[in-house]
């Protein structure tokens, strides 16, 4: 970790010195972009269905994705254990594409949003000073930093695609749901309808659920205004009832089912936004773990039997893939005729009592 953390001390000084100074973050970018190469290169990042576990963590990651059955799979996933080359940070995100270059589009979105969020969180916290002697004060400051960035970086990300032309994002998309844990404090960035529920204890001893996330639908009130106040429009097809989608002003397309996704350029103008919800959550020892899932496992799983579902499993290590095989039985059963959507989970343990894993390890 040593070598982690002289780079990333490089980094911080390399924006102290421009502090004040009208000059591109390019430089700040490229360390960040090889921070993320050292640390794949250490098993430090999981991309694929697997878990990470290193030692002297606290955390605990189980990831697995599911194709579904409208053709390529255009889910995927990152955990970055040591994020920033910190060892008490994590990152970890799950992404949701849609559209005929969807899968593209979420894993470019996954490549740009870790770099791109840690550049713009060291050069805000390079500008910003914190006060030591005022600990409520930091907390507030900090959370507000991490909105900050995650506001600067899904504002980058997003144009960044729109300028990549080796993928047409024009008609086409994803969602981005992703958690920085630092230390005892969670920080939470939804873009889309996917969602984040924590699982906790309740003060008589019972494991209860806490929806973290807002499923930004269109039919929301506050984002169907905006839609409508745009020109877009939201309404639900005769054939699929209380689904409401967003279409452009005068065609019948794109139909998004979401009110927030990257990419989609087509609807841009007309309502559809790429500005995340950022909260964050102190986590005490009554909070045993986190899933963010896409929306293939939510159609037909509560937030109950989830993690219901993820605490009875014994090897934790596998506990995202028996939640997505449980989502892929309740589809046949409860969605009968209809294609069943890719299913992708993260279940992210926050007191892990495996010590005996070192290494990020993968599985088909």
């Amino acid at each position: 970790m040593r070598h982690f953390s002289s780079m990333f001390n490089g980094l911080a000084r390399s924006f102290s010195m421009r502090r004040g100074k009208n000059s591109s973050n390019d430089d700040g970018r490229e360390a960040a972009e090889t921070m993320a190469k050292d640390a794949k290169k250490h098993d430090m990042i999981l991309r694929s269905s697997g878990f990470v576990n290193v030692d002297g963590s606290n955390n605990l990651a189980s990831v697995c994705s599911k194709r579904g059955r409208k053709g390529v799979n255009q889910d995927c996933a990152i955990v970055w254990e040591g994020f920033g080359s910190q060892a008490d940070m994590l990152f970890c995100g799950i992404f949701d594409g849609h559209g005929p270059w969807g899968h593209f589009v979420a894993k470019k979105v996954r490549e740009s949003m870790p770099s791109s969020l840690l550049c713009n969180w060291q050069e805000t916290l390079a500008q910003t000073s914190l006060d030591p002697d005022l600990e409520s004060d930091k907390k507030h400051q900090r959370f507000h930093i991490w909105k900050h960035s995650y506001l600067k970086t899904c504002a980058a990300v997003d144009h960044e695609l729109e300028q990549y032309r080796k993928i047409d994002s024009f008609y086409s998309g994803t969602t981005a749901l992703t958690i920085v844990r630092q230390g005892d404090i969670i920080y939470v960035a939804n873009v889309g309808d996917s969602r984040a529920v924590l699982a906790t204890n309740s003060d008589d001893g019972n494991l209860v659920p806490v929806q973290l996330t807002v499923d930004f639908k269109p039919n929301l009130p506050q984002e169907s205004e905006r839609i409508i106040q745009c020109k877009g429009r939201v309404f639900c097809m005769h054939d699929e009832p209380g689904v409401h989608r967003v279409w452009l002003p005068n065609e019948e397309s794109p139909g998004l089912a979401m009110s927030r996704a990257f990419g989609d350029y087509c609807i841009k103008g007309y309502g559809l936004i790429s500005v995340p919800e950022v909260t964050h959550r102190h986590i005490t020892n009554k909070d045993q773990f986190v899933v963010l899932a896409t929306d293939g496992v939510w159609d037909v799983v509560s937030n109950e039997e989830a993690i219901q579902i993820v605490s009875s499993t014994p090897d934790k290590a596998k506990a995202a893939k028996r939640l997505v095989e449980f989502a892929a039985c309740a589809w046949k059963k409860k969605r009968k005729g209809i294609a069943m959507d890719d299913i992708s989970a993260i279940c992210l343990f926050f007191h892990s009592s495996h010590h005996d894993v070192n290494l990020v390890t993968t599985s088909k």
